[in-house]
């Protein structure tokens, strides 16, 4: 506390002292800031430390010893993407051509890119080229036109085994564009367009022929539901006639059942209304005058027709003495 007081008392005496002192705190506050450093995600730092390598920095918080250590490379770790300009290669048949390609590659080991070639995007662009040339050179110009997946492979193979020394993996290699001369341009395009025109004849005959199909399908269609109409139309009307035969049967058999019931009633009222023997013989009078009338050429009369003619002149004469 002696020591603090003596200090804090020399200070106060001398301001230009206190100045130094504050502006050393300043100084020093701002370098540990400055060396204070945050690594994003998906990338590293490659931390050197006098001169040599030392660690690389994963995401978070770190700091830099100043002038010792030093940031020589901040690498993505993220998969990446290299356009490379047309190549001119050559066919085996001789063929003058330019392809372009696209590699997609990815740092694996950081400390690796950074000391295992100088120049490592250079150096694939360079193997890119002459891996192309190799390849195509095998190949005849149909072959290397329709062959653009085996292209690809083969040549991801060989990126990928040159470059892992350097840290980067070669995930894909795709061929954006083959350029032919330009007279085998205008011979392919036109081959294309006879093929497009040949298949456009096929296209319309096949059209056509379907069409026909479906016409002579929809005629034997409308044939058929005409037979069939024609057939429902015919149960239906036989259906009809014979409702109208049984209705009419059934209605002529009422009738029958009905002047039976009516014969029934009246007889059954005579019976119960005990006629004469007199009534009796003028109702069977009556009936034989029906008979008569019919077109019979003979008349049974039964031998009661007599006692019945002889009430019949009794009655009479009884009328006329009346």
């Amino acid at each position: 506390m002696t020591n603090v007081a003596m200090m804090m008392n020399l200070l106060a005496v001398n301001p230009i002292l206190t100045g130094i002192f504050v502006a050393l705190g300043v100084i020093v506050l701002l370098v540990l800031i400055t060396n204070l450093h945050v690594v994003p995600q998906a990338k590293v730092y490659v931390i050197e430390r006098l001169g040599g390598y030392h660690t690389t920095w994963g995401t978070g918080l770190h700091f830099k010893i100043p002038f010792v250590d030093r940031i020589a490379k901040k690498i993505n770790k993220m998969e990446q993407v290299a356009d490379f300009p047309p190549q001119p290669v050559i066919t085996k048949d001789n063929v003058r051509m330019q392809i372009d390609t696209v590699v997609f590659y990815q740092i694996t080991d950081a400390k690796l890119y950074c000391y295992g070639h100088a120049t490592p995007m250079t150096a694939i662009e360079n193997l890119t080229s002459t891996t192309l040339r190799n390849i195509i050179g095998d190949m005849e110009l149909d072959e290397t036109l329709t062959s653009r997946d085996i292209i690809n492979a083969k040549m991801r193979s060989i990126l990928d085994e040159a470059t892992d020394p350097w840290g980067i993996k070669v995930s894909r290699v795709e061929l954006k564009n083959i350029i032919p001369p330009k007279e085998i341009q205008d011979a392919m395009e036109k081959q294309m367009k006879a093929e497009r025109e040949r298949r456009e004849s096929i296209l319309r005959a096949e059209g056509e022929k379907n069409s026909a199909i479906l016409v002579a399908e929809g005629r034997k269609q409308s044939q058929i539901l005409e037979a069939e109409a024609e057939k429902q139309s015919r149960i239906l009307r036989a259906e009809a006639e014979k409702q109208s035969q049984v209705l009419k049967a059934e209605g002529e058999a009422e009738a029958i059942l009905k002047i039976q019931q009516a014969t029934a009633d009246g007889i059954r009222m005579i019976n119960e209304a005990n006629p004469g023997d007199g009534v009796v013989a003028l109702k069977s009078l009556e009936t034989l005058e029906k008979v008569a009338d019919g077109q019979a050429t003979k008349i049974i009369i039964p031998s009661e027709i007599q006692n019945v003619a002889g009430l019949v002149a009794s009655v009479k004469g009884i009328a006329e003495d009346k």
